[in-house]
Formats: C-alpha cells, structure tokens, sequence
C-alpha cells in the first residue's frame, strides 16, 4: 500500500491572521501570473483569527482530527474526510480550540482568473457556478461519506506534485486537475445551483460597508457609537445594525473588538509598549475592559499571549506596531513556536 507524502504542516493563526486588513479581507500573496496555492495548516492552539472574507475561492479539506468553522452567523462542526467549501463574499473563520488537540487541514486557494483565463467560450464560469451560488444559507460542508472530498483530495495531491507551476505543462496540469476537481463540485450541487445574482448582491453589500471599514482602518482608536458608524454608511442605526449583521455574520461592536484586539495582538508580539499604553492606542480607555475582551477574543491574557509570541525587536521595529509587513510577523511567529 503507497504511503502518504510527507506534507509541510504549519500553524494557521501565524500565518493567516497578519494578512486580515482593516477590511476583514485576507490578503494571500498569490504569484499574480498564477494565482493558486496549496496550504497545510494545522491547528489546536488557543488563537483563532478573526471573521474574514476574501477575493479567492477556498476548499478546505479536513485531513485529521475535528475542526469547527463559523461561516456568517452559522457554527458547525466537520470531522476528518469532510470538505468545506468557501466562496469570496461570506465572512468565516476556523474558531480555535481549547482542549489542546490538534487538527489537520489541507486548504486549496485559487483566485477565479485561474480558470477564467483557461476557456474562451463562456463554459469557465459553470466550472465556478458552486462559489458564485453560495450564500450564508448554503451547504457548505461536504460529507466523507459522498466520497467526492476523498476524490478531490486525491486531485490535490496530483497538483502539489506540479507546485510551484514553472513550465507550460505544469501550469497546464495544475488547472487541468483543479477543473477536474470543480467538475465534481458542480454536479455535488446541481440540486442547489443559482445564478451568479447571489455573488453579485453580496458584493454590492460589502460595497456600502467599504467607507466604514475605510474609517476604522485610520480611527480605529477614537471612539465610535453605532450611530457614528450608521451616518458613515448613510443608514439610520436600526437599520445598519440588521445590515452589518447580514453581511459580515456579526455586530459592529464584536466586528470592531475583534479588530481592535487583532491590532493589540500585533504590538504585543513586535514592540516593547506597556499592555496599559497597548490597550489607549487601540481605543480601549479602560485596561480592564481590554483585559476581558481579550481573554474573551484570543482566550488568553495578554500577559500570557506576550510571553508566548513576543521576541526581542531592533529599534527599527519596535514602534512599527500595526503596520510591520505579514512576512515579518509570520516570521516572528514561527520562530516562537519553533523555540
């Protein structure tokens, strides 16, 4: 019987987390002339990273262990041989675990292009009509049992062995087994396809949020009420407050919290600054309050989660804070946890 490759596993919190913008979008850094990637994390650390969306397609497929997600306002659980597939407009994440065991992920990216480029007589997009057709009430999970995860994770394997894609033929192989995999998707949800009108609402959704998220991404120290948020978005506060929920799968307060700690979680890790200087630059006035939404949020104190992550930084860092580039800060993580 052929053994399993061996596969490079990392921690996701490190990696993922210092690529969410102001925005809650992920940023991945794709090679643009060739925008897919294969990822192995692996989880079971305290630290989840926070609700995000993103502008590339995701399959995530569950190599070992449990793992829960939280997809807009839904949580479930998926064991390991399951498939989560996620779209580019529905805020997710992995949440964190707390019992200290580790879960295995294999996860799938790719930007649209890949395949839009593929195809010039318009059958490209039935290839993506199961992301396109996704919304917060949809079937994301799909189960070990439909053997369509196992048959997609054999799919994956095929274009690891092709990664990085350097020549013409591994570029061509690569998007030739990701069509192969999509096909299979495509006729797992034929019973619930749509119309691409469903992406098309959701973007125009997030399209009236951008201002605020703009905003916080300069203000996100100074203090902001629901109504102030309300008037930037150009909506009355009963109003925004149902429309947020809708589209990023949380409120405004946790949505703000969720980035305002993301943020302290960045300058405990690389600057030398007090928890009490840390807590008045992300706009919590009372440390106290900070203390608790932060044990609340990375469900650690942030005594603890320094003394974990933290490194000694140059000058030349320190104070740089929020704005140290991902590549930095996944290093300075992984050189902890390598420790």
């Amino acid at each position: 019987m052929p053994t399993e490759p061996e596969f490079n596993w990392e921690l996701d919190f490190p990696v993922i987390e210092p690529q969410i913008n102001a925005q809650g979008v992920h940023v991945w850094p794709f090679d643009p002339s060739f925008p897919v990637d294969i990822r192995f994390f692996e989880s079971g650390h305290h630290h989840g990273v926070r609700m995000n969306r993103h502008d590339y397609f995701e399959l995530v497929y569950v190599y070992s262990g449990e793992a829960s997600f939280q997809i807009q306002d839904r949580s479930f659980t998926v064991r390991g041989g399951d498939l989560v597939m996620i779209g580019s407009t529905l805020y997710h994440r992995q949440l964190a675990r707390t019992d200290g065991v580790k879960d295995r992920v294999v996860v799938l990216i790719f930007k649209p292009e890949l395949i839009r480029t593929a195809t010039a007589n318009g059958d490209d997009v039935e290839y993506l009509m199961p992301f396109y057709s996704q919304n917060a009430d949809s079937p994301h999970v799909i189960p070990a049992e439909t053997t369509v995860p196992a048959k997609i994770f054999e799919l994956i394997k095929d274009m690891v062995a092709e990664l990085p894609a350097t020549s013409s033929r591994a570029r061509l192989a690569v998007r030739t087994y990701l069509k192969m995999a999509l096909i299979l998707l495509v006729n797992h949800y034929a019973d619930y396809l749509g119309t691409r009108s469903t992406f098309r609402d959701k973007q125009q959704s997030i399209k009236r949020l951008r201002p605020l998220f703009d905003w916080i991404d300069q203000h996100y120290a100074d203090p902001v009420t629901v109504e102030d948020a309300a008037k930037i978005c150009a909506m009355s506060a009963s109003y925004f407050m149902r429309f947020f929920k809708e589209v990023t799968g949380e409120s405004f307060l946790s949505y703000l919290n969720h980035f305002r700690i993301a943020k302290a979680q960045v300058l405990l890790a690389t600057t030398g600054k007090s928890i009490s200087e840390i807590s008045q630059e992300i706009g919590f006035c009372d440390q106290s309050y900070f203390g608790m939404v932060f044990r609340k949020v990375v469900q650690t104190t942030p005594m603890c989660y320094r003394r974990r992550f933290a490194k000694p930084v140059s000058d030349d860092l320190a104070g740089l804070g929020s704005d140290l580039p991902g590549v930095k800060l996944v290093e300075i993580f992984d050189r902890e946890e390598t420790a």
